[in-house]
């Protein structure tokens, strides 16, 4: 059994596999979406594949479109030479439920994949094909945070950024620089309307996307690449729309049983991956059954009929709440918080981490004590019955194989939504933020994890981040086993504004932190020890 357009026409024996297969025709899809393309995606990763390209399957299985996704990778090439260009861009989507059981289904809606290597003019001309179609209505993004900076913590500009704002549309590398780019050919050839459309875990995605893009087409402006009357037209949202979203489906990296799982079912080729990026891929695709999608209903060029398959489409402000309901209070603080002391205590999946006492507790002293009381209702979803399905469903849920380290990959630009808004929002609700303990503990747990030094003395390998060689630098004489090594280091840290939102010095947390920080410091079990004294309180 072959994943290729030919391998799926003997259905009888994916069938007696148990897997479905697409009661459409993916080839003759995909050369109608080649033709004319509605939706594109950049950024084209595992959570992509299945969350994304299964709602583009629904609405096909469904009769609602005819069309599928162009896939864009801007970053990892590799994803598209050995996933999906040797399977004909199929995917096969495998959910992985609580008790251990499985559902499987290959999606035929991925179309076209591209990889837009530096210096691949075949590949930059057909970007510039799709985004010139005056029938194309959306572009969205899942390209992380990171993928939107055009500036580092320091506020200076990234180097790849600052290229591309030096050197103009023409030698666009970055995502923001192609994206800007691709904005200016559209506009040249006609103006057609758009919608830009975020989809990462970032607070206020669409702000963040459009901001970069105004900012990059601004300094093209400026340096003479393009006319002031381009920057006019993409700052006008009922011509360039930039809508806000949150998304919310766990999608680990491959697990190994799946993999074997499906191997033994008689599919080829199920092999898991590593790239030179270091990007965990695979031809099939696993996650969780529960997922969210919440996106702001502004498309000037019309959208595919979302709503039918399963995406709240509403206002900005419902985004918004939505958003920092799961972003700022109820999944991804305590996906932060635990992460790293899972590293410290020995633990490799996340899910059993939840399972260990003192992290259990500090899971609900983050999320229900803290998250709660100050994150407002969107009305669409309910804060506590999500949180309950976070906590007792989600992250329970072994199945999912999800790891820790993959969790802990980039923290550092993360800090500032996941902990910084809760800081501020119970400053201003109670007029201190003495009362959280959680988030004080979590940001401690994060420094110590930063030693690359486990709760017995192991060494272990910390996750990609890239402030890491900045960090340790600034940790460099902050010792394991000596607490009386830490004399003033964290000072830079703790009131980095740009890490955390607010100073936490100024706001009253630095000196608790320096404390957890120096009693984690003190030997073995230390960090138990230390979360054992202040979630007991």
């Amino acid at each position: 059994m072959k994943l290729t357009y030919e391998g799926l026409k003997d259905r009888t024996v994916w069938a007696a596999a148990g897997i479905d297969l697409p009661d459409y025709d993916p080839e003759a899809v995909s050369l109608r979406t080649r033709e004319h393309p509605v939706w594109v995606h950049l950024g084209i990763g595992n959570i992509f594949r299945f969350f994304l390209g299964g709602i583009a399957d629904r609405l096909l299985r469904e009769n609602l479109t005819d069309r599928g996704i162009t896939c864009v990778e801007t970053f990892d090439y590799e994803i598209v030479d050995r996933i999906y260009q040797p399977f004909d861009n199929l995917a096969l989507a495998v959910t992985l439920y609580k008790d251990g059981s499985q559902k499987r289904r290959v999606l035929g809606s991925l179309s076209e994949a591209l990889a837009l290597r530096p210096g691949d003019k075949e590949a930059r001309d057909r970007l510039t094909q799709i985004f010139t179609d005056p029938g194309l209505q959306m572009v969205s993004f899942t390209i992380t945070e990171k993928g939107y900076a055009l500036h580092g913590a320091d506020g200076g500009w990234l180097a790849p950024a600052l290229k591309d704002a030096q050197e103009g549309p023409e030698k666009a590398g970055t995502a923001m620089g192609l994206v800007t780019a691709m904005l200016a050919e559209r506009w040249k050839a006609g103006k057609a309307p758009l919608a830009l459309v975020s989809m990462d875990n970032v607070s206020q995605n669409g702000k963040k996307l459009r901001e970069s893009v105004l900012e990059l087409a601004g300094c093209w402006v400026e340096k003479g690449f393009l006319p002031a009357d381009f920057l006019e037209w993409i700052s006008d949202e009922t011509r360039v729309s930039f809508p806000w979203s949150m998304i919310d489906k766990i999608t680990p990296r491959p697990v190994e049983a799946v993999a074997t799982a499906l191997t033994e079912a008689g599919v080829e080729n199920m092999d898991i991956l590593v790239t030179n990026r270091q990007t965990w891929i695979a031809p099939f695709v696993n996650a969780e059954e529960p997922q969210y999608l919440v996106v702001e209903d502004r498309f000037p060029n019309g959208r595919p009929p979302l709503e039918k398959a399963g995406v709240y489409m509403t206002d900005r402000v419902t985004v918004n709440k939505s958003e920092r309901m799961k972003v700022t209070a109820c999944l991804n603080p305590i996906h932060t918080a635990v992460c790293t002391f899972d590293r410290l205590l020995g633990y490799e999946l996340f899910a059993d981490g939840m399972s260990d006492p003192e992290l259990n507790a500090l899971a609900c002293k983050v999320g229900y004590d803290e998250g709660l009381p100050v994150v407002e209702s969107p009305g669409i979803l309910d804060p506590k019955a999500f949180l309950d399905e976070v906590l007792t469903q989600r992250f329970p849920n072994a199945g999912l194989g999800d790891t820790s380290a993959r969790i802990a990959v980039d923290i550092s630009q993360m800090l500032a939504i996941r902990f910084g808004e809760t800081i501020k929002a119970t400053q201003a609700a109670y007029g201190s933020a003495d009362r959280l303990v959680g988030i004080p503990l979590a940001i401690a747990g994060w420094i110590r994890y930063l030693l690359a030094v486990d709760d017995t003395g192991a060494p272990f390998e910390l996750s990609p981040d890239p402030m890491l060689p900045q960090l340790k630098e600034q940790l460099s004489t902050l010792c394991w086993n000596d607490p009386e090594s830490l004399t003033g280091q964290l000072q830079p840290i703790l009131s980095n504004e740009r890490l955390f939102g607010v100073d936490l010095y100024a706001i009253g947390l630095g000196d608790r932190i320096e404390s957890m920080v120096r009693s984690m410091l003190s030997g073995p079990g230390a960090v138990r020890s230390t979360l054992q004294a202040h979630l007991s309180k």
